[in-house]
């Protein structure tokens, strides 16, 4: 598709349904690529919950998507006037729907096929860093963390994650003897729930942690959360590490 170049509405309907099953559903034209989402409007109904965490104004700013599907967040980036935005996934097929919204959006947005555990590649560190949707797909979660931290966030993460089980965090203690054993059972104690085959039809949905989990995943990889705007969304700026 060339940039710039317009496009009727039944184009778009045939390019969408040409592209495959969508997980967002983005309004391209007033053709909507989800429109019977299990979900409901998503991932809108999940932007308006946190939008306001974003700053308006992006000028300047470098954003980088992980795990952008199809391009919803990475337009909305691009829309509040970052500098660049570059996304990347490792499903080619999604890739594929994102670029497409994007330039039927009229957004620049660079797409690279590449996998979280190498970042690295980018050889660059982004002002605000999208992982939203990415952590329970993995089979190594907190490398991950490791790897954003180590490799591209230079201020600001923005995490979502799925979470089952309790949404207590309790208090716990720097340290436990070795004869210590009802604090793991205690309500809100970090836990990561491990899936062997399926949840939600989904083979790729590894680790579901509960809220206490991630909150200390985040911790220990170097994140400072400042602000739970939704109960799965944590805006973090990146500190030290402790052990």
């Amino acid at each position: 598709m060339n940039a710039g170049a317009v496009i009727t509405r039944e184009e778009i309907r045939q390019r969408v349904a040409e592209l495959g099953a969508w997980f967002h559903n983005i309004d391209i034209g007033g053709v909507q690529t989800a429109p019977d989402h299990f979900l409901g409007d998503y991932p809108s109904i999940k932007w308006r919950l946190f939008q306001d965490s974003i700053p308006s104004d992006l000028a300047g700013k470098t954003v980088l998507d992980i795990g952008c599907n199809g391009g919803f967040y990475s337009i909305q980036m691009k829309r509040r006037g970052a500098a660049r935005v570059v996304s990347i996934d490792s499903d080619l097929r999604y890739l594929q729907q994102a670029r497409f919204a994007a330039d039927a959006s009229n957004v620049d947005i660079q797409f690279h096929q590449l996998d979280v555990y190498d970042v690295a590649a980018l050889k660059e560190k982004f002002d605000i860093v999208l992982f939203m949707g990415v952590l329970y797909h993995l089979r190594h979660p907190l490398l991950a963390l490791d790897l954003l931290y180590e490799h591209v966030v230079k201020d600001t993460l923005v995490f979502q994650s799925m979470l089952r089980g309790s949404s207590t965090v309790a208090p716990l203690s720097e340290n436990y003897p070795f004869s210590e054993t009802d604090v793991f059972q205690r309500d809100g104690f970090p836990v990561m729930h491990f899936v062997e085959r399926r949840y939600a039809d989904d083979p790729t949905n590894w680790w579901i942690p509960n809220r206490s989990c991630v909150e200390a995943m985040l911790r220990s990889s170097g994140f400072e959360i400042l602000d739970r705007p939704e109960e799965e969304i944590y805006i973090c700026r990146k500190r030290g590490r402790h052990g």
